[in-house]
Formats: C-alpha cells, sequence, structure tokens
C-alpha cells in the first residue's frame, strides 16, 4: 500500500528545485536521492536527485524535473512511497484518516474535522462547528488526548475560547 510522504510545493529557484510540505515522520530516511517514488496524480515516477534542508524547509530535485517550468506544472503533487509494515505505531494515524472524525468535548458533539494542515511545529485540524463556522484545534495531547479512527472520534479538551466564532 503507497503513503503520501510529501507534497510539492512551489518551486525554489529556477534549476527545477522545490520546496515541500513534509508528510512523514522520519523524511531524512524516507525521501533518499536514488530512490523513485510514485505519484498522485500519476505523472510518472520520479527520481530523486537530492534533498537538502533550507532552514525549516525541505529542498528537493528530480531527475524528471529540469527547470522552473516544468517545476510549476507539476506543484502540488504528491509524492508516494510503500508503506513498511513496521511503519504503523500504535497511537499514529495518517493525516487523511482524520478527516470526517466527529470532535466532542466531553460528551457533546462539537463538530467534524474537515481538513488537516501538516506544520512544522505541531498539526491544526479544521473543524467545522455544529454552528457552522471553523475552528483551528492545535493537534496536541493536551487538547486532543483522545483519537479512535476506527471508532470515528476525537474527544477535545479545549482551551477557552478556542470554538467561538470569528
Amino acid at each position: 500500500m503507497d503513503t503520501v510522504i510529501a507534497r510539492l510545493g512551489k518551486p525554489h529557484g529556477i534549476k527545477g528545485e522545490f520546496t515541500v510540505e513534509v508528510r512523514t515522520d522520519r523524511p531524512d530516511e524516507r525521501l533518499v536521492p536514488g530512490q523513485t517514488y510514485s505519484t498522485d496524480p500519476d505523472i510518472g515516477e520520479l527520481t530523486l536527485r537530492t534533498a537538502r534542508w533550507h532552514r525549516d524547509r525541505l529542498l528537493l530535485t528530480f531527475d524528471e524535473v529540469p527547470d522552473r517550468n516544468r517545476a510549476e506544472e507539476i506543484r502540488n503533487t504528491l509524492i508516494l512511497s510503500e508503506q513498511e509494515d513496521d511503519e504503523v505505531e500504535d497511537d499514529a494515524w495518517y493525516l487523511e484518516d482524520l478527516i470526517g472524525l466527529r470532535v466532542f468535548d466531553g460528551e457533546t458533539q462539537v463538530g467534524e474535522i474537515v481538513d488537516v494542515t501538516n506544520g512544522t511545529a505541531q498539526d491544526l485540524l479544521h473543524m467545522k462547528h455544529v454552528d457552522g463556522h471553523q475552528a483551528l484545534i492545535p493537534f496536541v495531547t493536551e487538547i486532543v488526548p483522545e483519537v479512535d479512527v476506527e471508532a470515528g472520534w476525537v474527544k477535545v479538551t479545549p482551551p477557552a475560547g478556542l470554538f467561538d466564532a470569528s
């Protein structure tokens, strides 16, 4: 089974280099020069030429992307890698598995997860509140102490004002 390990972002410079939204806990192990990766949408396999960190951003180049024009054409493409059986931890989830989960504060359903943003410091859950507005929930144990993907819910302990409409 393939899993998303990165999303190609904006081109960086003129030589086909990309900024990357990392979607793996181990980018230095999973994004290795010389490896080939499948893509979504399927634009053919990409062979990683270089991977380097610039400040807090990972920058990648691929043999099949010679310049900025091609990089711009395939921007937002997902980089896929085969999932290894020993990778799944008991308390780990794929971000896309969280979308659609019901959000409970105590026994009261307060919303539903509609999107997830992968952040450098922490991920953010985008919740559609039962009142219709959206709220961002930092995906940290203090605020989201329980997740049950199989049962379809997350429990939250929100600080005051987190779910207020702005």
